[in-house]
């Protein structure tokens, strides 16, 4: 069985439902459907689990777009569209896993990342027999991706503890980071009963000059992170990459940090939300980051704010100046109370926020598309299904951005037109 966060994600809708309800019941609805989004389902009865839809998708340098999720057997596979028709997908291709355990819900899923010299990565958390532990996993191409190597795990540490909810990207040199979450430092931690005085996670991360050949050591970016959300990653304008991240900057507040991937000692964490939500679990709900012409970053992310004597819940956006702190005449909220999930691209001064919104059995997948680097916002839909369906995820080439969005029947994509 796939350890899954359940406890994590309860307390995350308990606490959230001690907030006055007729405030904003859609966005509550909103964080409850995607708490259910995230956990892995399993059978019972002799039927069949339902299929883990969460995938990763990337455009290789040819202009392919390419995915990689799991199929309805559990194999990691990949397929790729060609950049004359992305909506022509080509037959999926199993890759060895080599019998691993793999997560494939919600926040935690299969990435592709592609750098220069045909190298490719896929990378995944596998599940471990203890509830809530993982090991980060890497398979690594270096004929751009028409072979891949035996799978293997990317960190140092080989504990039977949490290493979960990786990240992955090369930077403008070709550097390989990883980024994941990890709980080596809570381990160690003194401990009253059975709780640890260390609060939440840790960042981890390590880089790769090879294409994933091999790997520098385990490297701490923060301490107190939360524990089950996904990390964001963007270039700055020198090609260094950012890290986004839910962070617990004092007890129980759950806000957002920011890092340059810098050597340990010259790491500065900057506080990138402050929306002071309280609350002592995670919600599953990572954030997105993309690089503004300007220098700073354009972010989206879901939090509790009080405004007006009020407590309101939802997606917010807002630039950040190149530091990482937010400028607090940019905030909004996304035009949708039941706004999940959402995520952000950028291309000079075109912006574009993607979203999925459920309501009963149908989810909508919608756009927010600006043309004036974000002072600005038009509102698009692009889509419709019912029934089960992934987070949409966005990719990049250049102007080009798209929205890929999985269910058990299709793959469809999504371009974004300004």
């Amino acid at each position: 069985m796939v350890a899954s966060d359940t406890p994590c994600a309860a307390k995350a809708c308990h606490s959230a439902s001690s907030v006055p309800a007729w405030r904003r019941i859609g966005a509550l609805l909103a964080l409850l459907l995607a708490t259910a989004a995230a956990q892995p389902q399993h059978s019972h009865g002799g039927t069949k689990a339902r299929a883990q839809l969460a995938s990763g998708a990337a455009f290789a340098p040819d202009g392919s777009l390419w995915l990689t999720g799991l199929n309805e057997d559990g194999q990691l596979f990949v397929q790729s569209a060609p950049a004359t028709d992305l909506q022509r997908w080509g037959a999926r291709r199993v890759v060895n896993t080599a019998g691993d355990a793999i997560s494939a819900d919600g926040e935690a899923f299969p990435k592709l990342a592609f750098g220069p010299k045909g190298w490719v990565v896929i990378t995944y958390t596998q599940p471990l027999a203890k509830p809530y532990t993982g090991m980060i996993r890497m398979l690594r191409s270096d004929d751009g991706g028409h072979s891949f190597s035996a799978p293997f795990t990317v960190h140092a540490d080989r504990q039977q503890i949490t290493h979960r909810f990786e990240s992955t990207a090369f930077d403008a040199r070709g550097v390989l980071h990883t980024l994941w979450i990890d709980k080596r430092d809570m381990e160690r931690a003194p401990r009253t009963g059975k709780k640890s005085s260390y609060q939440g996670a840790a960042v981890y991360r390590n880089e790769s000059r090879d294409g994933g050949a091999s790997f520098g050591p385990d490297l701490k970016l923060a301490d107190h992170s939360c524990e089950c959300c996904r990390i964001a990653m963007a270039p700055g304008s020198d090609g260094m990459l950012r890290a986004m991240w839910r962070h617990v900057f004092e007890t129980d507040v759950r806000d957002h940090g920011f890092a340059a991937l810098l050597a340990p000692d010259e790491v500065r964490l900057v506080r990138a939300s402050f929306d002071d939500w309280r609350i002592d679990a995670c919600p599953h709900h990572g954030p997105g980051l993309a690089p503004a012409p300007d220098e700073g970053f354009h972010a989206v992310w879901f939090g509790v704010r009080r405004s007006a004597g009020e407590e309101v819940a939802g997606v917010r956006y807002a630039r950040l100046r190149p530091d990482g702190s937010p400028q607090a005449d940019t905030l909004r909220l996304l035009p949708d109370p039941a706004a999940e999930h959402a995520d952000v691209l950028a291309s000079g001064t075109r912006v574009a926020i993607v979203w999925r919104s459920v309501q009963g059995p149908t989810s909508t997948l919608k756009a927010w598309l600006s043309a004036d680097s974000g002072r600005s916002f038009a509102l698009r839909v692009l889509g419709h299904v019912s029934g089960d369906n992934d987070q949409p995820r966005l990719a990049q080439r250049g102007e080009r951005m798209v929205a890929v969005w999985r269910n058990p029947k299709e793959t469809q994509v999504h371009e974004i037109r300004f």
